[in-house]
């Protein structure tokens, strides 16, 4: 049966975030768009568009509310679209995992994440799906901010097409065949 789905990539707006970490989801939410021939326009809290993927109905979202209130434009958009919690997928980076791992989860907790702080406050807990990027955690003690909100290293970027073409992959899966499958099927 066909599903109605909302994507989520999170990022930061602006020039000075483009190419950060932080805006991984954002980077994977350009990709999906583009492979989907379709493109964003400026709506209430978020870069939107919408596209079919096989019989499903995809709603993807970049938030303009800034990371730390990235919860005000899930929750509009889920609200405004009727879909449930349990199917919006959140792509996001994770320090949490080593740079090119990228893991789908149904749930979980924020691990510090504000962003899904947001999320988790104003979505109704933590049963969602999200799909975790992993840009690694080299980075002194006390210099998280600095570290997400900075670019990928040299070595880093001539990877990052091969990985956000993976993480476009398990979205598709994710939206065709659902979270518990891609997970057997492609996390690595």
């Amino acid at each position: 049966m066909a599903k109605k789905q909302l994507l989520v990539g999170l990022g930061n707006i602006g020039a000075e975030y483009a190419d950060t970490r932080h805006n991984i989801g954002f980077m994977v939410a350009d990709e999906l768009a583009k492979q989907a021939e379709v493109n964003f326009s400026t709506l209430r809290y978020a870069y939107y568009t919408e596209y079919r993927y096989r019989s499903n109905q995809v709603y993807l979202i970049k938030p303009t509310t800034y990371m730390n209130l990235s919860g005000k434009a899930v929750n509009y958009w889920m609200h405004e679209l009727k879909i449930p919690l349990e199917d919006v997928l959140i792509i996001v980076d994770d320090i949490a995992l080593p740079f090119g791992k990228i893991r789908l989860r149904t749930k979980g907790s924020s691990a510090g994440h504000n962003g899904l702080k947001s999320i988790e406050a104003l979505c109704g807990g933590q049963g969602y799906p999200r799909l975790r990027f992993g840009v690694g955690d080299n980075f002194p003690k006390g210099r998280q901010v600095d570290y997400v909100l900075s670019g990928f290293d040299d070595d880093e970027q001539l990877e990052l097409p091969a990985l956000i073409e993976h993480s476009v992959q398990m979205v598709n899966s994710f939206v065709h065949i659902g979270a518990e499958l891609t997970m057997t099927q492609l996390n690595k």
